[in-house]
């Protein structure tokens, strides 16, 4: 059994942590810390966990983490990394859901996150958690930096236009032209109270935010770069809230080159994401909806190119707590525990 220890448990992606490990069959929860909640059992916190988290929540010092196998930090920007040395002197694996082993430049993680990273040197060897991308690297990685919930819409749905190995060297897409337009539920904003997530704020309501500069925008463009194989990327990301508590979807615009004119995109994305187990390529014209991916880790796609014309529109969905976040870290402890990758993750979708 795989001893899992979880850092920062009382927000979304903490207990969504939790309600997909409890049923993990390789998986034992050793603690779970929250030092507010300390002493507080989880299932009275999160009554839907009742009779299958007996843990109480501790202290990160009562919590024994150097004795796990791997660590998950549920927790906020600069947590991590300040205790990824120690972690790592005891041969514990480092799986972060925040940004702190995303952005490999330092001047960029500074510039977007208000604060110098604390440890280059683990930044150096942290490997990108975005398993449909980066597999064999997550197998032998010792730290995983989880890609973020827009980010992997976003790079999951252009990888097939941007990936040497399908597009045999061609340019498909005007890559310096991508338009990125994307919503989010509100858990997206995490658990903590703020105005702008209350429910009389966002019920019934529906708006765009940070358009002048998002911190995703360049953990996407950096991923971008490293499918593709280049530099040549420039894009408008353009985030939205939508009055859902879960979900994403990425509408996404490219400019067709007169190499891609001629290319059968339905079946490019199949071939594509054919063996991938969380990816669904759906049939031609379709248009995917968030609830059809609520509660797993399933992405799906749509590909449509309007009027035959020379715009190609992807559609993509998500569960932003699931594929967006804990289950796709699932995924990446599976990899590194050399597991069958869907395992703890084949819940199918709530609906309706």
């Amino acid at each position: 059994m795989i001893k899992v220890g979880i850092v920062g448990g009382t927000g979304y992606t903490g207990v969504e942590l939790l309600r997909i490990l409890a049923q993990h069959p390789e998986v034992k929860i050793q603690a779970i810390t929250s030092r507010t909640e300390a002493g507080i059992p989880v299932a009275e916190m999160f009554p839907s966990l009742r009779g299958h988290i007996d843990l109480k929540f501790t202290t990160p010092e009562q919590a024994k983490l150097n004795e796990c196998d791997a660590v998950f930090f549920a927790t906020p920007h600069g947590v991590a990394m300040s205790q990824a040395k120690e972690l790592l002197a005891n041969n514990v694996k480092i799986l972060d859901l925040a940004a702190d082993f995303r952005l490999q430049d330092v001047k960029e993680f500074a510039k977007w996150y208000g604060m110098e990273h604390s440890c280059p040197e683990i930044l150096e060897q942290a490997v990108y958690g975005l398993p449909e991308i980066n597999r064999e690297a997550i197998k032998t990685a010792r730290v995983v930096g989880l890609a973020g919930c827009y980010p992997t819409s976003v790079q999951l749905g252009l990888a097939p236009l941007l990936s040497p190995k399908l597009t045999g060297g061609k340019q498909l897409i005007d890559g310096t032209h991508i338009i990125s337009d994307s919503k989010s539920g509100t858990s997206g904003a995490g658990r903590k109270a703020e105005i702008g997530t209350l429910h009389s704020e966002s019920s019934d309501n529906f708006k765009a935010y940070g358009v002048k500069g998002h911190r995703h925008l360049p953990e996407i463009v950096q991923g971008l770069k490293a499918i593709a194989g280049h530099d040549q990327i420039g894009l408008t990301f353009v985030p939205h809230l939508t009055p859902m508590v879960r979900g994403i979807h990425s509408t996404l615009y490219v400019r067709l080159t007169e190499a891609g004119k001629g290319v059968d995109y339905q079946k490019l994305y199949e071939d594509y994401y054919k063996d991938e187990p969380f990816v669904d390529v759906m049939p031609a014209a379709s248009h995917p909806e968030t609830r059809s991916v609520r509660g797993s880790n399933k992405l799906r796609i749509a590909i449509h190119r309007p009027g035959n014309g020379d715009t190609l529109v992807i559609l993509v969905v998500e569960d932003n707590l699931v594929k967006g976040a804990s289950g796709q870290g699932v995924q990446c402890l599976n990899l590194m525990f050399g597991l069958p990758e869907t395992m703890g993750l084949t819940q199918i979708a709530l609906s309706p």
